[in-house]
């Protein structure tokens, strides 16, 4: 239908197009992105004038959409994973009807507004995922898919596929050129996500000038390899070429698919075109009139004019595209009528976690006394909640066994299994972050990824867009500190913690019991807007008598003095139990100190004032952290009158229990410090140096 809508393009050496509605649509997309660009100045005109007609093709002709229900559940999504061409993409949601009206174009980049520098998920109807690290989108749209794929193997039934949608990513060189597209397509191909549609802007043009400084591979052969159905479209502005070739791409069902489509970037702007910079800055006010007058655009000197034939001829591409949607709903009353059994199932992907029925069982809860690593108890965890949560879904990246994230018993997802609920990423830990953010963005699903604690390092920059976004992610991290032993430094962890613990909006846990560990898985999957990270032991760890659910408040007292106060310690993870033991060879000396165990310093901060407070009373200032990790953050808590057993440098290659030893996590050493401490803050109450 829609070749019968179109007209060709005509292009030669940029010079001339065809007259049509489609074309003057086309450059209302350019000429709204190049004014926003320059209002603000400040922006990226370069992508939005390139790939402008892949753009409007895609959404006006081939995209499931719905202007009036943007979060309908069978949306084919799309990501801008060059997300600083965003002036496109909000001229694209004010023409199609989001709800961005002119006056939020024309504050581009402002405070407050709508139109942020790069797209924003949460802040701005329309937009699937918060871009701006190049190749992160593309890797979130590997997840997206994967979800979709996984949903409807679990919830289509013959003849009612009610999951049933594409999830296209438009990016460029710099999104490829990002080693974590390479991974996450690695896994796209091997997966076989047919309905994945890669739209690849090349202009061979980067920041610095022509991509062959530093970009000369054969990226089609690259995606082939991958196991990518490879198409190609010469011209940039021919838009049933475009339209071809996404219609190649969809008929595709073996195979995601990757579209080369070769455009220029700047294209229309005399002075920009194909030049370098035309990337990230305005074209300047003659350059955008020189602009408007090559396309042949109406009040050259007018900013932010659009014909209303253009705004009529969107209008009705928005009712098309709405008319989807209730074919749709349609279809799914009569597989609700059909299925009511799956219709539950349907349902109960999408209902929230029933916080204080979780809270009230006591299986979820229960636990042995015997020693364990809280990695192991997570893993018990795990296998507990896969039950009550069928929309658990995730793995690790190749490390399973280690972490303990696998569920037992439910298949691993694959291209011959899409039902499968355990998910084997590679070692790919920056995809694996990544597709685990596209898992939860599309909703129905609740991610959680797992790998050593130290290569948080790979994880932590799609984890601070997780952050960002407001979505739940869990983070399993095990191997949490010297206690890795034998592998020595390069798999220590010292700074993580603290990391971590800098980001905003992330709650960090690092349990010191089963009770404790149930306490952060609790946490992870009734979090709405928050993503955990929970940081687990290799080694085995006591149960203490005195855990408890207030794990929950972040900190707590774990175990009180014998006598009157004097100091407190305070700990996480397997440096509770030492901070117990030393309590215990303090008091035997007639030294008396409180225990608090704190295993997340987030929900303690939250905490009212008072609670606090109690925990930690101001009037008592000999208090000592132990934490076998850096002592970065602990300050806060020990003022200058306390002090920290914690790491002060990288670990070494022995057994786990001469490595807390040589660093000075023992018994001994915590009382020494702590006496020490003590007397420090006596001899200064008394008013001695």
């Amino acid at each position: 239908m829609w070749l019968m809508l179109r007209l060709l393009s005509f292009y030669a050496k940029g010079e001339k197009e065809l007259d049509s509605m489609d074309t003057k649509c086309v450059n209302a997309l350019r000429v709204l992105a190049a004014d926003a660009v320059q209002k603000a100045n400040s922006g990226h005109p370069g992508l939005p004038l390139g790939c402008a007609p892949m753009a409007y093709e895609l959404w006006a002709h081939h995209m499931k959409h719905n202007a009036k229900n943007p979060q309908w559940a069978n949306r084919d999504r799309f990501i801008l994973s060059g997300g600083h061409g965003s002036s496109m993409l909000y001229a694209l949601l004010h023409l199609f009807g989001y709800g961005l009206t002119m006056d939020d174009l024309k504050s581009f980049r402002q405070d407050g507004s709508l139109t942020s520098g790069h797209p924003e998920y949460g802040h701005t109807v329309g937009v699937e995922a918060t871009t701006g690290p190049l190749g992160a989108g593309m890797a979130m749209a590997v997840g997206m898919a994967m979800a979709e794929a996984h949903l409807a193997a679990i919830l289509n039934q013959p003849n009612y596929n009610i999951v049933d949608h594409y999830t296209f990513v438009l990016g460029g060189d710099g999104c490829l050129m990002e080693g974590i597209s390479s991974e996450a397509f690695s896994l796209a191909g091997t997966l076989g996500l047919s309905k994945l549609i890669v739209l690849y802007d090349s202009n061979r043009i980067s920041i610095e000038g022509s991509t062959d400084i530093a970009f000369t591979e054969n990226v089609a052969e690259r995606m082939a390899a991958f196991g990518f159905q490879t198409l190609d479209v010469p011209d940039g502005n021919d838009l049933a070429a475009i339209g071809r070739a996404i219609e190649a791409a969809k008929a595709d069902k073996m195979r995601p698919s990757f579209i080369t489509i070769h455009t220029e970037i700047g294209y229309g702007c005399p002075a920009k075109q194909g030049k370098a910079s035309a990337h990230g800055e305005p074209l300047g006010v003659e350059n955008v009139k020189a602009l408007k007058e090559r396309l042949g655009w109406q009040k050259l000197e007018e900013s932010f004019y659009v014909p209303d034939e253009i705004y009529r001829h969107y209008e009705e591409a928005a009712r098309a595209a709405a008319a989807d949607e209730a074919a749709w709903n349609e279809l799914f009353d009569a597989y609700s009528t059909a299925f009511p059994e799956a219709r539950r199932h349907w349902d109960s992907y999408r209902a929230p976690v029933d916080a204080a029925a979780l809270m009230e069982n006591a299986d979820f809860w229960a636990h042995g006394e015997e020693p364990q690593a809280t990695r192991a108890i997570s893993g018990t965890m795990l296998n507990r909640l896969k039950d009550i949560l069928p929309q658990l879904f995730g793995g690790s990246a190749d490390l399973a066994p280690s972490n303990k994230t696998e569920m037992k018993g439910l298949g691993d997802f694959s291209k011959k299994n899409y039902a499968g609920r355990n998910v084997h990423f590679g070692v790919r830990e920056l995809a694996m972050a990544a597709i685990a953010n596209g898992i939860t963005l599309h909703g129905g699903l609740r991610s959680y990824i797992g790998t050593f604690f130290v290569f948080s390092d790979y994880i932590k920059p799609m984890a601070r867009l997780a952050s960002l976004m407001r979505i739940p992610v869990t983070y399993v991290l095990t191997h949490d500190s010297i206690g890795v032993g034998e592998d020595g430094p390069t798999h220590e962890p010292i700074e993580q913690l603290a990391m971590l613990r800098a980001q905003p909006n992330i709650n960090v846990f690092r349990p010191a019991d089963a009770i404790e560990t149930a306490a952060g898985w609790y946490l992870a999957v009734t979090s709405t807007e928050t993503p955990t990270a929970l940081v687990l032991t290799r080694q085995n760890l006591p149960q203490l008598r005195g855990s408890s659910k207030e794990a929950l408040r972040g900190g707590y007292v774990v175990s009180e003095a014998a006598g009157e106060m004097q100091g407190i310690l305070i700990a996480s993870g397997s440096e509770v139990s030492l901070a117990v033991a030393a309590q215990e060879a303090l008091a035997a000396e007639g030294v008396h100190v409180r225990v608090v165990s704190m295993p997340c310093m987030e929900l303690f901060s939250a905490q009212n004032e008072d609670y606090r407070e109690r925990v930690l009373p101001r009037a008592v200032r000999a208090r000592v952290a132990v934490e076998a990790a850096s002592g970065l953050g602990w300050g806060r808590y020990v003022g200058l009158d306390g002090a920290a057993v914690t790491m002060e440098g990288f670990g070494a290659s022995a057994p786990a229990d001469v490595l807390f030893r040589k660093y000075g996590f023992t018994v001994e050493n915590v009382a020494r410090v702590m006496k020490d401490v003590i007397a420090k803050n006596y001899r200064a109450n008394c008013g001695h140096l």
